[in-house]
């Protein structure tokens, strides 16, 4: 049976509408059944949108994008910025373009595929992303690996976790793929992490 991080879904189509305030902005999300947290807008994509580090310029990805929350939230709140949102899941795909016209915003654009796929060759300030840790660990750690490919440097990556599915593991490898790690958020057993590309340190003389 498919999974929301399916690229298809075979599950009847009913469609519900959730509205909420974030940021001290409101918001409605048409969803779907087949998304993540299609009746809510859950506890770790909350505290990511409340906490995370919005860049002044440039452009921002939101990385399994679902209905569209983070991205658009980021959106209204920088007008300046571009923000990119991507989903392997071609129901929320099309649920996060109506949901951006929904909210009045234009900077945005959304891209159906999966993880890097539909974004190659493109840097990004930030990519925030409430990973699809149902699928394995092995899938957020892959989305680790390749973000500093895809950062500008002073770029970050923003992951929020759940103590008990994986936060600790996620945690030491954006430590140890960065060289450094924020806990920008705890709640409830959710952490937001972030970390920043840098320029590559001056290389030690030998000895």
């Amino acid at each position: 049976m498919p999974h929301y991080y399916s690229e298809e879904q075979i599950t009847e189509f009913e469609l519900f509408l959730v509205k909420t305030v974030l940021r001290g902005h409101i918001f409605e999300f048409l969803t779907a059944s087949g998304v993540f947290s299609y009746k809510k807008v859950d506890l770790g994509t909350r505290l990511l949108v409340e906490t995370m580090e919005i860049p002044n310029e440039g452009t921002f990805l939101d990385l399994g994008c679902g209905y569209g929350v983070i991205g658009i939230v980021a959106a209204k709140i920088n007008e300046r910025l571009h923000v990119i949102m991507t989903d392997i899941n071609r129901r929320a795909v099309m649920l996060a373009r109506e949901n951006a016209k929904r909210n009045g915003v234009r900077n945005v654009k959304v891209i159906q595929g999966d993880l890097y796929e539909p974004v190659r060759g493109m840097k990004f300030n930030a990519i925030v992303s409430n990973p699809p840790i149902h699928k394995g660990l092995d899938t957020v750690i892959k989305l680790i690996k390749l973000a500093p490919i895809h950062l500008k440097n002073g770029g970050t990556l923003q992951i929020v976790a759940k103590r008990n599915k994986g936060a600790e593991r996620i945690m030491k490898f954006m430590e140890e793929t960065f060289g450094n790690l924020e806990i920008l958020a705890k709640k409830k057993g959710y952490f937001v992490f972030l970390s920043r590309l840098c320029e590559a340190p001056l290389s030690k003389p030998m000895s």
